[in-house]
Parts: C-alpha cells; structure tokens; sequence
C-alpha cells in the first residue's frame, strides 16, 4: 500500500490526459506556426485547449498565454507588467506569505529601482483588504497576491481585495494592475477572472491532474506586458518558444475535467478534510491546525505536532507507505522555517513540526483512517527520543 498526501506539489496525471496527450506524442508534431496540413493540425489542437483554460476560469481565449510552469508565469507577469508601466510609477503591494516565485522575482525588481511594499497577514494568513487600501500610492502600479497558499491552504478574500484597490486607484487617478497567483486555486475551486476582478492570473495544469511542464498566464485585454522570454512570435508575440503541444492539449483536457466533475470531486474533499482535521487534534496531543478551519481549499490540511520534527514524522510515514510534506516542495531540501508559518505568527520551534497533509480526488476514507492510525504512534515515538518531548512528558 502506498498513499498519497501531497497533492500540492503534483497531482497525479487524469488517464484521460494522457489519453488525449497520446496522439500529439505520437503523430501530431508539426509546428504549428507553420501553414502545411502537420502544422496547421497541431495549431487547432492548441486553440481547442485555449479555449479550454479560457472556459475553466471565465475568460476570452485571447486572454490566455501558455507557459512551462507556475514560477515562469509569476515571473512573467511581475518582471513583464512592472517594466511595461514602470512610467506611471514604481510601486509593488504584496504579502508577506507569498511564493518565492513572487517574492524572488520582486527583489530583482527592488534592485532595478522599484519600491515594495510586504503587508502582513493574520494567524489565518488573511491579508486585510483596508491594509492593501492604506498602502496604495500615487506610485503603486501593481498589487500581486496569492489565492490560497499551498502551505497553510487559507483561501483569500482576492474579491474584497480588488474592489478596495478599485476605489483607491479612482481616488487618486492611478491605474492599479491586479496580479494573483491562482496556481492551488484554478481547477480546484470555483475561480472567475470576472467575478473576482483581475487583470492577470497565474495557473498551472499539475495542480488540476493535468501533466507537468505546462501552464499559463491570464492576461486581461489591454494589460501592458513585456515579454520575458524572447525569440520566435509565439503566443501572439508574448512568449517566445515552441509549443508543448501535447502538454497544452493535456491542460485544456484536465481544464474540461475540471469544469465537469469540480463540485462532484470538492464535495468529497470536503468530507475527508475535515475528518482528517478532527482526527488529528483528537488523536495526537498538542497538534494544532494551521491556516482557517473552514475557508481553506478543500483537500488541505496542515498543522504542528510540538515537540518533534515535520521530516523526521514524515519520513516514517513513508516508511508506512505514506507521502506527505512538510511545506512547500519548492524549499523542502533548504532546512530554512518557513516564511509562510513565520508570518502567521507560528514559532520557529513549532515550525519545524509542521506537515501538510494535501488530499487528492482518489483518496478516500480508508486513506485518511490509515493515516490516523499510523500518525500518532510516530509522534508518541519521537517524543520520547526528544529532549523536547521528553521534558513535556
């Protein structure tokens, strides 16, 4: 037997993906910038998935830039709209519990001149609209936030955020982009770029059951980009690089899969959270839960266990045939407390006892009882061979 709890670093490929991926391996290679039979067969296909993605989040087909992955759309958008409009000021808004495809991409930026302002959030990972509001200039010309962390799954009030930085940037006559970076959000909950008021958007096909090394940005019509990666006239000018065509097919396949079974796959998830929630804080003394109760994405599931460490649990997990995290994939091997945790007022002790526990759309019940069956006794093990753990006992 062997579980998987870490859908927040990868999703398993849907067999229907690969189903669909399987002749643009095979058969279907023209370029599909070029005007012959092969090349024009291969640009339909592409079309169909961009009209796809576009569907998934409520958007024109137009509106969608296909990319490799979920950082290179970060940095794409950051570096590409903060140099197009840096004229009308140099000012970023961010949080403090943002990726480090955010993050690192804005501290070049700082380097290059731009002003970045880092605003806090609450023990849930809120950020406070007012806050974003307050911290507006007459230099602000982007405001980029993420829609749920994978770390600590809080889901953000992105709406409210939008509408308070709309009535800002009337007051004083600036122009305002808004950024978020949707990648644990798009295919799992219900996202509308409309409804929600963005101008760009983040999303990567891996976290919806679609295949790796594909992903997109959403741009709003009239949005001032500059490209990040230059060559060839792909994407309409704004992404150079030839097409992954069967990874593009597979994300508008998974993005399909996503619209039909979405409230069908959450309200399953929903169930198996939150028994995993109860069962956690039942079972093992001292283990709090990290990130909102309720309004955090539907699979996920994080928390401390004191006194212990998150690799040394995880790892014995393994052992039992179970894979979990201990943070983000992204600095897993980098030993460092997490940022994300720091900012929601976690301790860098009891950071180091953190887990996520991410569930995905074949996990059931047994899963999560399995789990519940094995955890606690590890912890009770560590414990006793901590210096921590013992002086607790």
């Amino acid at each position: 037997m062997f579980l998987y709890f870490d859908h927040m670093a990868n999703t398993p490929i849907d067999k229907r993906v690969v189903e669909a991926m399987l002749p643009h391996l095979n058969n279907s290679f023209g370029n599909p910038l070029n005007l012959h039979d092969f090349g024009q067969r291969t640009a339909s296909a592409i079309e169909a998935a961009r009209n796809s993605v576009a569907k998934l989040i409520g958007a024109d087909p137009a509106e969608i830039i296909f990319t490799s992955c979920g950082s290179e759309s970060n940095n794409f958008a950051l570096k590409g709209i903060a140099k197009a409009n840096e004229k009308k000021g140099k000012h970023i808004i961010t949080s403090a519990i943002e990726h480090f495809s955010i993050h690192y991409p804005l501290k070049e930026l700082e380097k290059e001149g731009f002003k970045v302002t880092y605003l806090p959030v609450d023990n849930f990972g809120f950020i406070d609209p007012e806050k974003v509001y307050e911290a507006i200039t007459s230099e602000t010309i982007l405001v980029t936030l993420t829609h749920a962390s994978n770390e600590i799954g809080t889901i953000e009030p992105i709406k409210t955020v939008t509408e308070a930085v709309k009535r800002r940037a009337k007051e004083i006559g600036q122009q305002i982009i808004i950024h978020i970076d949707a990648v644990q959000t798009v295919g799992t909950i219900p996202v509308k770029v409309n409804e929600l008021g963005v101008d760009a958007l983040t999303m990567a096909a891996n976290q919806f059951y679609g295949p790796t090394g594909i992903a997109a940005l959403y741009l709003r019509k009239g949005t001032r980009i500059l490209p990040l990666i230059l060559g060839g006239t792909q994407e309409e000018g704004k992404r150079a690089g030839t097409h992954n065509i069967a990874g593009i097919v597979g994300m508008g396949q998974a993005a399909e899969l996503a619209i039909q079974e979405m409230e069908e796959r959450n309200n399953k998830l929903i169930q198996l959270r939150d028994k995993l929630l109860r069962g956690l804080q039942e079972k093992i003394e001292d283990f709090f839960i990290i990130g909102h109760p309720t309004q955090r994405l539907p699979g996920h599931v994080s928390g401390c266990a004191k006194y212990v460490e998150g690799e040394s649990m995880s790892m014995l997990l393994n052992l039992e045939g179970i894979a979990v995290s201990t943070g983000s994939a992204c600095v897993s091997k980098a030993l460092k407390a997490s940022h994300v945790l720091l900012a929601i007022g976690v301790s860098p002790e009891e950071v180091h006892g953190s887990l996520v526990f991410s569930l995905g759309k074949d996990n059931n019940e047994e899963d999560v009882d399995y789990l519940l069956e094995k955890l606690p006794p590890i912890v009770k093990r560590l414990r006793e061979m901590s210096p921590l753990g013992k002086t607790k006992m």
